[in-house]
C-alpha cells in the first residue's frame, strides 16, 4: 500500500517562497500523475497543478501560474512543489496526491497524503 507523507508546509511572509515534498513510501512506485491540492477554512479543495510522472510534464491552476512549480525525482519517489511570491490567499492546508489520469477533479485522486499547513502572513 502507497502512503504519501508531506513536508516543508510553514509560516512565511508575503513574498516568500517555500518548497513542499512529498514522498511516497510503500510499494513500486510508478504513478500516472500526481497532484497538489490545497484547501483553506471554509472552502473546497482547490487543484493547484498536476505532474505526469513519465516525461514530466506539468499543468497549473491560473492562480498559481507563474509562481509555483511542480517537478518530481523518480529515484527518490518524491515529487515537490516551490512556490514563490507566495500571496496570503495562498494560505491552507497543501495535499499531494495520485491520480490514474490527467484530471483536476480531487474525485479523481486515490492516494491521499495527510497534509501540511502554509501559512502566509502579510
Amino acid at each position: 500500500q502507497v502512503q504519501l507523507v508531506e513536508s516543508g508546509g510553514g509560516l512565511v511572509q508575503a513574498g516568500g517562497s517555500l518548497r513542499l515534498s512529498c514522498a511516497a513510501s510503500g510499494r513500486t512506485f510508478s504513478p500516472y500523475a500526481m497532484g497538489w491540492f490545497r484547501q483553506a477554512p471554509g472552502k473546497e479543495r482547490e487543484f493547484v497543478g498536476r505532474i505526469r510522472w513519465s516525461g514530466g510534464s506539468t499543468y497549473y491552476a491560473d492562480s498559481v501560474k507563474g509562481r509555483f512549480t511542480i517537478s518530481r525525482d523518480n529515484a527518490k519517489n518524491t515529487v515537490y512543489l516551490q512556490m514563490n511570491s507566495l500571496k496570503p490567499e495562498d494560505t491552507a492546508v497543501y495535499y499531494c496526491a495520485v491520480t490514474r489520469g490527467l484530471t483536476a477533479s480531487p474525485s479523481s485522486y486515490y492516494i491521499w497524503g495527510q497534509g501540511t499547513q502554509v501559512t502566509v502572513s502579510s
